[in-house]
Formats: C-alpha cells, structure tokens, sequence
C-alpha cells in the first residue's frame, strides 16, 4: 500500500484556522456569488456550528420551507446526538437562492458534486482550501474551517460566553473550545495589556 505522504502522522494533529477577518468572508462570498452550492454551502458552514459531515447531510426537504429563526434537528454523524440549529437570514437567503437554481426533491441531499454524486468531506475541504487560497489567506484551512469560523465571530463580535460555545460544539469541557476557538493566546495577550497597576 503506498502511504500518501501528506497524510499526518499517527498521534498527531494539523489544526485549521478560522477566517477571522470579516472582510475575507466578505470576499469569498463574492468571489462564490455566482455558484448558488459553493455560496449556500460556505455561508451555511460560517452560520451554524455544524461539521462538514453534518452540512452534507441536510436533504432540501428539511430546509425548503424555512424561514429565517426556524430550527431544524439532525443526527450528529460524529456523536449519534440530536442537534437543533436555528437559521439565520443569510443561511436562508442562499438556501432559496440554490433550491431555485436546482431544483431538488425533498429527499434529495441539499448538495451534489458536478457529476451529480453527493459531495464527500474531502470534496468540501479541498473546496475551503482553494476558496482561501483564492483570496491569497495565508494559514491552514479546510472544512473543520467553516465550524471554528462559526465559533470565532460568536466569540470576538458578539462575546459569546464560553460556556455557550461549548455547548454549542458539543464539546465536553471549556479547555477543548478554548483551544479550538485559536483565540486563547490573543484574549490572554490582551488580558495582560489591559491591566496597569
């Protein structure tokens, strides 16, 4: 078997940031406005805390007659835990937007592949990949991207305590969304700066 040599090693981890600067979301959504699934599919991932597995799992059934501040349940694919999420008004602009430009039955996933196959997790995190490198964003993305961007702004513009966010993500204590969040060090940073004694 040939080992793919980008492949991490056993153990180890490759983190990805989240896009923190809004004027590169901005920019991407522009650069997307005119493919209704890559648009609908970024905007939804920055909008809910939902992992790609997860976004590529929503059938146009559970979102055609949504409007903005309905919530839909899905399965976590990841933790087999029922998930509720509330729709925003752009994640429910660009839903309407792609239903319209292909029609789907109410079965049918909410996102194919352009040979009409349902997109896979490495399919969105090459995608994530190429839409920052478009915009010339300099880090590590992929798809687990669209999640911690989510988390960030929750974080940074509308200081979403802690404790919510790990609620939110599911995760089972404050040190796991800490780290995930990649704020830590700048808040403790700022912390410092803030204190004159």
């Amino acid at each position: 078997m040939i080992k793919n040599p980008n492949h991490p090693q056993k153990n180890s981890t490759i983190k990805v940031e989240p896009i923190r600067d809004v004027r590169d979301i901005r920019a991407i959504k522009k650069m997307l406005a005119d493919n209704p699934r890559n648009l609908c599919l970024f905007v939804l991932g920055i909008n809910t805390n939902l992992r790609a597995s997860n976004l590529l799992n929503l059938t146009a059934g559970q979102v055609r007659h949504c409007n903005a501040g309905d919530e839909i349940t899905l399965k976590e694919k990841k933790t087999g835990k029922p998930r509720r999420i509330t729709l925003n008004k752009s994640s429910i602009a660009t839903i309407k937007e792609l239903l319209a430009s292909t029609p789907l039955p109410d079965n049918s996933p909410l996102f194919f592949s352009q040979r009409g196959e349902v997109l896979t997790v490495p399919s969105v995190n090459r995608l994530v990949k190429s839409w920052c490198q478009a915009i010339n964003l300099k880090g590590n993305y992929g798809s687990h991207t669209l999640r911690k961007t989510f988390g960030y702004h929750q974080r940074i513009q509308l200081n979403t305590s802690i404790p919510e966010l790990m609620v939110m993500f599911n995760h089972s204590n404050q040190k796991q969304t800490l780290d995930y969040l990649c704020i830590q060090p700048d808040e403790i940073r700022s912390a410092y700066m803030k204190l004159e004694l």
